[in-house]
């Protein structure tokens, strides 16, 4: 009997710490718990547009996983943590953002944030260019404003856009830090997943915050136009950037181009390398950041570039088609305002597409909500003769006088609302209720217009996008006025740091050596 009872009792115990073995594997094994959030625009402060909270198109909760496909219910990724989406808004390029704009929705997700903590990690999604009225450094105040909500050991990891501008101060509040290699984006899901897998990476294995995290400012200051990924030297340098993290001791490195049209002290380009080697860290920087400096000559736009008037005339004379002009000055991707007539007002005064039976030509596009308001009235096939454009940019040109016929009317757009075409001469001109940037073929089919049949299409765009790229048979970049106007010189910067290449051409060389940014734990406001 006694026998059995300590059997009995052996057993019990042998259960009990069993149980408690299994308890601790399954607190070892407790995910992370990481918050998303960020608001992405490129804003204009050379342009008299202003961006309010609508144009952000804000997504709460999960409404934001569409965002971001490597984050879909059945994904790896998803079911490695345990994801808290707050808010995540994203708006077309424009003009400078309201202070009201801002403050609302900074206030909306720090109180999502607050609501829903404590967290082990946030994806801080953002582009790195807003600007906004009142205030430098938007992004910079923005993540000082979140560590307040989400404490000093929560590890954040930023994505952002190469056009953007990392300040030291937004350097300092993050942990890991990344952005996209490719200009045009074709890589921005990709970069988004390595910041998450960073981020994911960190966690898990307990290493959490990088060691050392290089960052060095580069004075340039150049449009997107002019360092896209498609040619060199911007090709051949940030081909340098995935081999520099292939090392042990390094976790990730970037370039910034930084954003030419907004006129603030972080305006410039900027390299960090992320990782836990500080040697390794720091020569890595110092390379990359040499390797654009000694490039920066170099750079030139990415297509041929004219006048509006020369572009027209060698489109003209063309025999290819689409033969694709692009009205950079006013581009809506840059942060221009949209609504620039010149470059219109100059294509309908021109003889050749006076006539139905001249060179077919599509403008895409102009906003003009009085217009596109008297078209519905009119419907399909109906005249028109209304004004269109310049109710926000005048600068250049007044409103547009559009005299045709209606081919088209189109509703439910997310950008334009509301999109019509209308027939001047032998041009077709697309109206939108609010401004909108036309990327793909399927933007014109869905209106009933052929872009590859047709023998001249203008967009208001700088570099072409893949779709667009591919469509073309030729293509021109115009030197068009407007608020992202490509010749820097005639802009007027008044607080952008001097020297500045290529404002400041025979500029000494830079001092380019990296600098050590304090752990986000360890910064003192």
């Amino acid at each position: 009997m006694k026998k059995l009872l300590f059997g009995l009792i052996l057993l019990l115990v042998s259960f009990a710490c069993s149980q408690s073995s299994n308890n601790q594997d399954d607190s070892e094994k407790r995910l992370p718990r990481i918050a998303i959030a960020g608001l992405a625009i490129e804003s204009s402060t050379f342009s008299p547009a202003l961006t309010h909270e609508n144009a952000f198109h804000a997504r709460e909760g999960d409404d934001i996983y569409s965002y971001y496909p490597f984050l879909s219910a059945d994904s790896v990724n998803r079911k490695r943590a345990d994801w808290v989406p707050t808010l995540r808004g994203h708006a077309l390029p424009g003009g400078i953002v309201t202070k009201e704009t801002y403050e609302s929705l900074v206030t909306k997700t720090l109180d999502m944030l607050k609501k829903n903590g404590p967290y082990d990690g946030l994806f801080f999604d953002i582009h790195g260019a807003m600007s906004v009225v009142g205030l430098d450094d938007p992004e910079g105040d923005f993540i000082v404003r979140v560590r307040e909500v989400v404490g000093k050991e929560t590890l954040i990891s930023t994505c952002m856009d190469l056009h953007g501008n990392v300040s030291w101060r937004l350097a300092q509040h993050t942990d890991l830090i990344t952005c996209y290699r490719l200009a045009p984006h074709e890589d921005a899901l990709e970069s988004k997943k390595r910041a998450v897998d960073n981020l994911l990476s960190r966690l898990e294995s307990g290493k959490g915050k990088p060691a050392y995290k290089a960052w060095i400012p580069v004075p340039i200051l150049l449009p997107g136009e002019k360092t896209s990924t498609r040619i060199d030297p911007g090709k051949s340098l940030y081909g340098k950037v995935a081999p520099a993290t292939e090392p042990k001791g390094i976790i990730d490195a970037a370039i910034w181009v930084g954003y030419a049209w907004a006129d603030e002290p972080r305006n410039h380009a900027v390299v960090m390398v992320t990782g836990d080697d500080k040697e390794q860290v720091t020569t890595a920087a110092e390379d990359l950041a040499n390797s654009f400096w000694e490039v920066r000559s170099e750079f030139e736009f990415v297509a041929p570039t004219a006048s509006l008037e020369e572009s027209l005339d060698q489109a003209i004379a063309s025999e290819k088609r689409p033969f694709m002009i692009s009205d950079m000055g006013d581009n809506p991707t840059a942060g221009g305002a949209g609504d620039v007539t010149w470059t219109l007002t100059e294509i309908l005064a021109r003889p050749e597409f006076k006539s139905a039976n001249g060179p077919s030509l599509i403008y895409a596009s102009i906003p003009g909500p009085e217009f596109v308001e008297e078209a519905v009235k009119v419907g399909v096939g109906g005249k028109i003769e209304a004004y269109a454009g310049a109710a926000i940019d005048d600068r250049f040109a007044p409103p547009v006088k559009l005299s045709g016929t209606i081919e088209a009317i189109e509703h439910g757009d997310v950008h334009a609302e509301t999109e019509v075409v209308v027939k001047v001469g032998s041009a077709h001109v697309i109206v939108t209720k609010k401004r909108k940037p036309y990327h793909k073929e399927a933007d014109f089919t869905r209106l009933g217009l052929a872009p590859r049949e047709t023998d001249i299409v203008v967009v208001k765009i700088g570099y072409l996008v893949p779709e667009l790229y591919d469509m073309r048979a030729d293509w021109i970049m115009a030197l068009t006025p407007g608020g992202v106007d490509q010749d820097l010189e005639r802009l007027g910067y008044k607080r952008i740091k001097r020297p500045m290449f290529p404002l400041d051409e025979e500029m000494e060389d830079p001092d380019l050596t990296a600098q050590l940014v304090p752990a986000s734990d360890a910064v003192v406001e």
